[in-house]
């Protein structure tokens, strides 16, 4: 097993040889704004997805709410993101091509000022560091429990050099790389998704339609939460879908950096099109290799039962409940032929590697932009200015393992929820600040009360979510606290604002 994972980063590594001769800053930055967008589109797919959706999607469908199973709820949030990318495409995407940003927050301070800038890029800092290391987390924990405790190695150092082989191949080229490692990685992700799916259904003796049919007897089909109070509500998941894509994608340094590092505004929006497409079923898959997961599951043993102490669900297979993220690796590494194994470990690493190389590179990028203004300083030569991105770069791997150790001390592995929830909170005040600046004319002034605004509006979303439940008759606040979080940092940015002179 570890022989095939070695080779696969040895071939990553010459890929990233090869891409990042000659490298320069700016192709580290935004790979010299000559990115292929076809290429850009279909690597993409794997940063958006990232090893979390590999475990978590197929695991909600056999999960129960409240009202029954998970099912297919999460095609609820898939139909939002097609909105939020077309939203990204047409209003987002122009207003970054005619500024000609290198990094997205830079529009902030061209409309309301430095303090605003820095803002901005140290919220997106904060929100892309917990979201790629809870991600890298749960692969990483995969990894560990099915594979390396049995050999004895500490989960910290499997952390660390899987983080090891990420900053090797992203050291120089960046962006210029990684839009050639995503595509190649988002490939085999794709195509161990496939075999996997291929090889239950023929295992099962059923076609597709046959497995969706009972599928849906079992109740693994449903899509549509018609309950009001429930955190899964159809609008909710659906709303929330869309303002999580603009947030997450259309906000966030790392996804656009790669958007605006293709030449011209058509072509990264038709990359913008194509993904969400594409993207939507790909996620209908993994769903659909959810169910076929738990069929397979249960046509080996598994039983549903319910905890006598937590009063939880679970789904005991010989004697271990495998219902949620654990149901996919145990099935692949424990009961699927090995070679099906080797497949989905390699999927599972190409499903990580996007995520977590583009989010280096981003936050590598914003950082020396956005916080130390290294790309405009004139006193630094390039060989200068180099030396520090690299040291920041290595700075962030090591933050990244500090991050991805409290994790694994939280040891939280149901985690898909966990880093929509963490999005909601730490992404508002961006979507708060963008949507301020593009649909109204006020200002505001360059001093830190924008900072102290955009810091109580979380505070006052976690309070309101805290407490929703007895002040409003049993609502839950779910995927929409993204939503309330950026309209208390709307509401506190217009009490400070003043119309503009223009």
């Amino acid at each position: 097993m570890l022989s095939f994972v070695s080779a696969y980063f040895l071939i990553l590594l010459v890929v990233a040889w090869y891409t990042g001769k000659n490298a320069t800053n700016e192709s580290f930055y935004i790979g010299n704004k000559n990115s292929n967008w076809m290429l850009v589109a279909f690597g993409m797919i794997g940063t958006s997805l990232s090893g979390v959706t590999f475990v978590s999607v197929p695991g909600n469908v056999g999960d129960y709410a409240s009202s029954g199973f998970k099912g297919f709820a999460y095609m609820q949030v898939t139909i939002g993101y097609m909105i939020g990318y077309a939203t990204i495409a047409f209003v987002l995407l122009p207003l970054y091509y005619r500024l000609n940003l290198t990094s997205i927050y830079h529009y902030l301070e061209q409309r309301f000022g430095r303090v605003a800038y820095k803002t901005g890029s140290l919220f997106f800092i904060i929100s892309r560091t917990v979201g790629a290391t809870a991600r890298l987390y749960l692969v990483i924990n995969v990894l560990q429990f099915f594979i390396l405790d049995k050999m004895g190695v500490p989960f910290v150092v499997t952390a660390a050099v899987i983080l090891l082989m990420i900053l090797l191949y992203t050291f120089e080229g960046g962006v210029k790389t990684i839009v050639y490692t995503d595509t190649l990685q988002t490939s085999l992700m794709i195509l161990g998704l496939i075999i996997c799916v291929v090889y239950i259904l023929n295992h099962l003796n059923l076609g597709a339609g046959e497995a969706l049919s009972i599928m849906n007897e079992k109740g693994y089909l449903n899509v549509f939460n018609t309950d009001v109070n429930s955190k899964g509500f159809f609008l909710k998941q659906i709303i929330g879908g869309a303002f999580i894509t603009i947030a997450m994608t259309g906000l966030d340094q790392e996804m656009m950096q790669k958007n605006i590092s293709v030449k011209r505004l058509g072509d990264s929006q038709k990359n913008v099109i194509t993904l969400s497409v594409i993207l939507v079923a790909v996620l209908f898959l993994f769903l659909v290799l959810g169910g076929l997961l738990y069929l397979y599951s249960t046509s080996n043993g598994a039983a549903y039962s319910v905890n006598a102490i937590t009063g939880k669900h679970e789904l005991l297979l010989q004697g271990t409940n495998i219902i949620g993220d654990k149901v996919f690796p145990t099935v692949a590494l424990n009961y699927l032929p090995t070679g099906i194994g080797i497949i989905f470990i390699i999927a599972l690493i190409s499903a990580l590697f996007p995520s977590a190389d583009g989010a280096l590179t981003a936050l590598t990028s914003s950082f020396c932009i956005d916080i130390l203004g290294l790309r405009d300083r004139t006193d630094f030569d390039e060989k200068k200015k180099k030396r520090v991105r690299l040291t920041v770069h290595l700075s962030f791997a090591i933050i990244f393992l500090f991050c991805i150790m409290v994790f694994y001390k939280l040891n939280d592995n149901s985690i898909i929820d966990k880093i929509l929830e963490l999005a909601g909170y730490t992404y508002g005040p961006l979507l708060g600040l963008f949507t301020f600046g593009i649909f109204t004319k006020r200002m505001l002034p360059n001093n830190i009360w924008i900072t102290v605004i955009c810091l109580i509006a979380p505070v006052l979303s976690y309070v309101l979510s805290m407490n929703a439940n007895v002040w409003f008759n049993g609502y839950q606040i779910g995927i929409e606290l993204l939503i309330i979080n950026g309209l208390f940092t709307f509401l506190g940015l217009l009490f400070i604002s003043k119309p503009s002179k223009i």
